[in-house]
């Protein structure tokens, strides 16, 4: 049976590798919307290569560029915030929320408000508005299917269990391309260096995320929206060679976990097979030549940020909001050469101890949060 897909963010790592399944069958599916930031020539592309129904660019001054790309074809140009909230609202079998940042929020939530399934690439989202969203999927009947690499390792292990029997949920990270850095060698951390992962090819943002460990303290947080079995259940072990995704222990003491290649269109075709499963073109794993798998605690003293994310959950109301905002204009700014490495986390740090507004309640209160937390930490940013 052929099922409408619409993808928020269609020209990112996520979008690319969730079209690459789509094209393998095409009978499959039929595309309704795609998305982008501004890259209009490349949207253009994927919309006429995928016969997508419409094409929506967030930065409206890219629209006139989008139009003159798909003149002649019958696929709806749009542009603007308004415009990535209407298409999201117009609903599809699945919608693919893979737009990095806060950005994302608002179509995430359109698209859960037309009761449908929604593929959560966007861990932002969920971050700052957990609350929010989780009372909104309950309010309409939404289905969220993780599809970060993590999360959705969980959600498999949890299959026909109960989650009242979990003991603890393990989350797994890399440590990223500085995981054995001294602080001194930190300290001068180049963005080139940040980004370099060893096991998986991303953006650049997420790829600082990773070497900060604050992509997989947004995970912590992630974890406890979608699982709830309380913060004090949650875990993380670095695990370098990215084999083991997540593990899930019960109280009779078996451990589950999902093993798999560091290639996202394996959580990508779990979530678009569900409750199925389906064919990818990745390599079956060959545990013999990883030979071993490795696993370490992380050092919260080298890499705070894991420690920071546990405490946001923990003070709960904004702070998760407020985290999220002040790490993403101090990655901005890191990438931008105006901050150390090792600033990120202390921006962070300040902008959460500062930062105390009321716990959001809707939508609105969750963007005036991270409006408020990015001009505290923007304000903070100094010359490297």
């Amino acid at each position: 049976m052929t099922r409408s897909i619409s993808i928020f963010g269609a020209t990112g790592s996520i979008g690319a590798s969730t079209l690459d399944l789509v094209a393998r069958d095409p009978q499959r599916w039929r595309v309704e919307a795609l998305t982008a930031n501004c890259q209009a020539a490349e949207l253009a592309r994927l919309a006429r290569l995928h016969n997508a129904r419409v094409a929506v660019v967030a930065d409206e001054g890219c629209l006139p560029e989008l139009r003159a790309a798909l003149a002649g074809s019958d696929i709806e140009a749009a542009g603007g915030n308004a415009a990535l909230v209407e298409v999201a609202a117009r609903g599809a079998d699945l919608t693919v929320a893979a737009i990095v940042g806060c950005a994302g929020l608002a179509p995430t939530m359109a698209a859960i408000r037309t009761g449908g399934t929604v593929a959560l690439a966007n861990k932002e989202a969920l971050v700052s508005a957990g609350e929010v969203m989780t009372a909104a999927v309950r309010q309409y009947g939404a289905t969220l299917l993780p599809v970060d690499s993590e999360h959705n390792a969980i959600f498999q292990c949890l299959a026909g269990n109960d989650i009242a029997d979990v003991r603890w949920i393990t989350l797994t990270a890399s440590g990223g391309p500085l995981r054995e850095w001294s602080m001194a060698r930190l300290e001068a951390a180049t963005a080139a260096e940040a980004v370099a992962h060893p096991n998986w090819s991303m953006g650049a943002k997420i790829s600082v995320d990773s070497a900060t460990m604050f992509n997989k303290g947004l995970e912590f947080i992630e974890a406890y929206h979608l699982f709830p079995v309380g913060h004090e259940r949650l875990r993380i072990v670095v695990h370098p060679q990215s084999v083991i995704h997540s593990m899930v222990e019960y109280r009779d003491g078996s451990t589950l976990a999902q093993l798999g290649p560091a290639d996202m269109r394996v959580p990508i075709a779990s979530a678009l097979a569900w409750p199925l499963r389906m064919d990818t073109p990745c390599a079956p794993l060959d545990l013999p030549a990883i030979g071993q798998l490795t696993f370490l605690a992380p050092d919260e003293m080298r890499f705070p940020a894991t420690r920071l994310a546990r405490e946001a959950v923990i003070a709960g109301g904004a702070a998760p909001a407020v985290l999220n905002a002040a790490n993403e204009v101090a990655v901005a700014a890191f990438l931008a050469g105006q901050i150390r490495f090792t600033q990120i986390a202390q921006i962070v740090a300040q902008v959460l101890e500062n930062c105390c507004p009321p716990p959001p309640a809707c939508l609105d209160d969750v963007l005036a949060v991270d409006s408020l937390a990015r001009r505290q930490a923007s304000a903070m940013l100094e010359p490297a």
